[in-house]
């Protein structure tokens, strides 16, 4: 019987000093020790709360400012034609459409193309020149084509 209440003990004293270690505590007695612990917990609560308060806001902000975001619009130039890349937070349903009409007023063709509509509009495409076109295009004219295909879209 000695042996198992010593056991005990033994084990109930090395379960609260590693509850010690783990708070930061510096209490000696077994009361203090759990008093610790049960402090340390509701800072940690507390830090949890606040940092899903943080999480929510910033959502709220990123979501309120993707309603009012403009997609955002790169165009490089390459050798023979553009990448395009338009991002957007929002899905942006009809976009797609948009954007294809303008490549095809433009003369350009789409040799190769990635978009995903899941939960926010990105579209990649590389669309190449065609030859028979006399006029020069650069890339700040495409870009504007594809903003006024947006703003047109917009408004639609």
């Amino acid at each position: 019987m000695v042996s198992r209440e010593h056991k005990r003990e033994a084990l109930l004293h090395d379960k609260l000093q590693l509850l010690r270690s783990i708070t930061n505590s510096h209490a000696m007695n077994e009361s203090s020790i759990v008093v610790d612990a049960s402090n340390y917990i509701k800072d940690l609560k507390q830090k949890v709360e606040r940092l899903n308060q943080d999480i929510a806001a910033a959502g709220s902000q990123t979501s309120s400012t993707n309603h009012n975001a403009w997609p955002q619009v790169t165009v490089k130039t390459l050798e023979k034609g553009f990448l395009v890349n338009v991002q957007s937070g929002n899905t942006c349903p009809g976009l797609l459409v948009f954007i294809l009409e303008t490549f095809e007023e433009l003369g350009l063709s789409v040799l190769e193309a990635r978009v995903s509509c899941v939960n926010s509009f990105h579209l990649q495409a590389l669309g190449g020149d065609n030859e028979e076109d006399e006029e020069i295009m650069d890339a700040q004219m495409v870009k504007r084509a594809i903003l006024n295909a947006i703003k047109n879209w917009s408004e639609g």
